[in-house]
């Protein structure tokens, strides 16, 4: 079968394309935007890229088109398979009818973390001989690819809220029907899909509703936007997971920076995890992964010490290198508890060192400006934050400014914005990229300036 996928350049329809191919199908695509990591998997396994939505990019042997959720009626190419009556699915659909039948799906769903999360539990299924599938919203390190089929019987997907397609709007998560699912932790976000809070917790308790009675929901014990979801009503034992407290699965931090601590299962310790990762978000998925692999039967005391070579995902906390004595990162962080998290296990790391922040606000919730008041607060542990304000920003940069508690300001280019920073870095100071795209390459071109390329 010939699949074209539409929005292939995506995280998780790029991850589709990659089964698709190793299932022995046929398979193209096209998107506007074409950009690491994403796009050099793509070249790797000899998949045709074709920018932009040219109807004259869907082949006349195409059997099916695999539309993403970031297409629209009125889009070229969606009017297209319409007036051709080519048959159409969403990604989220064509994984539930040609992967996941027979798999014991474990999901991970959240407004954070997901993606790191499901790197991590595919990980210790991995270091557990089980050989997982997995389709990751990221190219995890340890991997090398965001998606595979496996051998084993288990399947780790990354389960987003966001909508499934223009032809239905439900979120993608609901199509899963997992055997284990991960509630990491509920915030307000994609604002143009989503009127409030309340309105996303109603997409969980449909999530939560497709969780048979023999399986697993492992919740986040400190967020009370997830036990009211529960509250609405809930058919499956659940296991909860916190930092201190009474949880069915806790952790005790040794070190401040969350590189270290006591996993503890019911009050008995299991093990201590030792890694590379920082931030308490860090240990709060590290818990939900345990708690989940133990779930399928995973002996998690065998496979903590494991956890000291696990990498996370590119564009997470991703360390690019150093220059001129500057330590630069690219990170994906674009909600406001992102942003700060990450920013406070950085801060625990490097102590009173200075932290610079490039951001580029990018995702739909911050260009309709629903994350304006919290943005300032967020960066509270930053020393400098330099924006990237495009001239279509709804938000008000200096409004924003005036909130930093460090030094801030906006610039319109993102030549502007590197020869900027060139400028101001100093020996010792920790460089931040934080965008939910491509950020035109600014994280390696700074890198590149400063060592003088």
């Amino acid at each position: 079968m010939k699949l074209h996928i539409l929005g292939i350049a995506g995280t998780f329809m790029g991850g589709v394309a990659a089964l698709a191919r190793e299932l022995g199908h046929a398979v193209d695509g096209s998107d506007q935007s074409v950009y690491p990591p994403m796009s050099t998997q793509l070249e790797q396994l000899g998949i045709t890229l074709s920018q932009g939505y040219a109807p004259g990019h869907i082949s006349a042997d195409t059997d099916i088109a695999v539309i993403g959720n970031a297409l629209s009626r009125g889009n070229a190419a969606v009017e297209h398979v319409l007036n051709a009556r080519l048959p159409y699915t969403s990604g989220a659909e064509w994984l539930r009818d040609n992967v996941l039948p027979g798999r014991t799906t474990l999901a991970v769903a959240g407004t954070h973390g997901k993606t790191t999360t499901t790197s991590i539990l595919a990980y210790l299924l991995e270091v557990a001989g089980r050989d997982p599938g997995f389709l990751v919203g990221g190219v995890p390190e340890n991997f090398g690819v965001s998606a595979r089929l496996g051998t084993g019987k288990e399947f780790v997907v990354e389960a987003d809220e966001y909508d499934t397609a223009f032809f239905d709007k439900r979120s993608k998560f609901v199509h899963y029907r997992p055997t284990v699912a991960i509630l990491n932790n509920l915030e307000y976000d994609h604002a143009d899909i989503f009127p409030d809070l309340a309105a996303i917790q109603r997409q969980f308790h449909h999530f939560v509703r497709s969780v048979p009675g023999n399986g697993r929901l492992i919740v986040n014990g400190e967020d009370a936007a997830l036990a009211e979801v529960l509250a609405m009503g809930c058919w499956t034992p659940v296991e909860r997971f916190g930092i201190g407290g009474e949880f069915d699965w806790s952790a005790h931090l040794l070190r401040d920076d969350g590189s270290e601590f006591v996993v503890r299962h019911r009050g008995a310790d299991v093990g201590t995890v030792r890694w590379a990762m920082t931030g308490r978000h860090s240990v709060m998925n590290g818990l939900a992964a345990l708690a989940a692999a133990a779930a399928v039967g995973v002996d998690v005391a065998a496979v903590i010490p494991r956890l000291t070579d696990f990498v996370s995902v590119k564009r997470r906390m991703e360390l690019l290198g150093s220059a001129r004595d500057v330590t630069v990162y690219d990170d994906f962080a674009h909600h406001p508890t992102a942003i700060r998290t990450t920013l406070e296990g950085l801060r625990a790391r490097v102590g009173r060192a200075r932290i610079v922040v490039a951001m580029e606000p990018r995702s739909n919730s911050m260009r309709l400006g629903a994350h304006a008041a919290q943005i300032a607060p967020s960066l509270a542990e930053a020393d400098v934050v330099v924006f990237l304000h495009r001239p279509e920003l709804a938000w008000d940069a200096g409004k924003v400014i005036a909130g930093l508690r460090g030094q801030g300001e906006a610039l319109p280019t993102v030549d502007a914005l590197i020869a900027r920073l060139t400028e101001l870095l100093q020996p010792g100071d920790f460089l931040v990229f934080m965008s939910n795209g491509g950020f035109e390459g600014a994280p390696r071109r700074t890198l590149a300036a400063l060592a003088g390329r």
